[in-house]
């Protein structure tokens, strides 16, 4: 296949691009920096230098490859989210053949979609009814996504995100390190989690299964949740900080969404994909975790 990765050095494409490369497809890798050209090269990625906005720049391509994946970071995600899909669209309609199987269209969304509940189990299928503030625009921009006319959609929801240089938990590291393990929210919570490498592997099923799994919103996250408190807990234990460790008040939607809880439990990319989390999860190997973090930082 011939895959387009937008956002191709965030923490979410990179690991992603490498793993079609790993499976012997060919990428092109769209990033803003042109500092990131070298990387993405050394990866075997063909870069692609261009804001986002710059579509002149990067979706003539969709004459002839198969698979856009859209794994951008930032804060205007509402916005831009909804304008990618759009030009791809239109794209499509200029410059792929009419002969051609639809352009597989996967958007990055996130499981907060499911909101905040310490008591209900849910899953890929369960109905939205609460979602977090700060994501409460992504479920309708998720049916948009799979219910374009031409494109075929398919909807990855990472949980949060672990490994390699931290992601959002980088943010609990850091605060380890400068001596107070803290976090949002309240005692009792639970975590939905997936290392950057597990989902990765999902992208790539998605892709190679798209023509049969389009339509499809995908969890991604372990096969169960776990502690808040036992995952702080230990990072005080490794980390040397002082503790006990400590909940603070959210001050923002983010801070909320980083606190909230969904004990989720999902099933479709593992029935239909084939998809297992490979990689231990984050309490048992948050020590490696924790030092690879570190070594990314420049700390050891």
């Amino acid at each position: 296949m011939k895959v387009l990765i937008l956002g191709a050095t965030g923490f979410i494409g990179l690991p992603a691009a490498q793993a079609f490369v790993r499976a012997g497809h060919i990428v092109y890798g769209q990033t803003r920096s042109a500092s990131k050209v070298k990387q993405l090269a050394s990866e075997e990625i063909i870069p692609i230098v261009a804001e986002l906005k710059d579509t002149a720049a990067y979706l003539p391509l969709v004459s002839s490859i198969d698979v856009i994946i859209d794994a951008i970071g930032g804060t205007d995600l509402k916005e831009m989210s909804n304008y990618l899909l759009s030009a791809t669209a239109e794209a499509v309609q200029v410059h792929r053949p009419s002969h051609a199987p639809k352009l597989t269209y996967i958007y990055t969304s996130g499981t907060w979609v499911h909101g905040e509940s310490r008591t209900e189990v849910v899953t890929d299928t369960s109905a939205l009814t609460s979602p977090v503030e700060l994501v409460s625009w992504r479920p309708a921009q998720e049916q948009r996504v799979i219910s374009n006319p031409h494109l075929n959609g398919i909807v990855v929801r990472p949980a949060l995100l672990y490994g390699r240089s931290g992601s959002l938990t980088a943010m609990l590291f850091k605060s380890a390190h400068s001596g107070e393990v803290v976090w949002y929210g309240t005692p009792g919570g639970r975590m939905a989690l997936i290392h950057a490498d597990d989902l990765a592997e999902l992208y790539v099923l998605a892709a190679e299964k798209a023509p049969i799994v389009g339509g499809q919103i995908f969890d991604a996250a372990n096969d169960v949740t776990e502690s808040t408190d036992a995952v702080l807990q230990r990072l005080v234990e490794i980390s040397g900080a002082k503790g006990p460790f400590r909940y603070i008040q959210p001050s923002n939607p983010f801070e909320v969404a980083l606190g909230t809880t969904s004990i989720l439990r999902p099933y479709l990319a593992r029935a239909l994909l084939g998809w297992r989390p490979r990689k231990a999860g984050l309490l048992d190997h948050l020590e490696l975790y924790y030092k690879a973090w570190k070594a990314n930082e420049g700390l050891v």
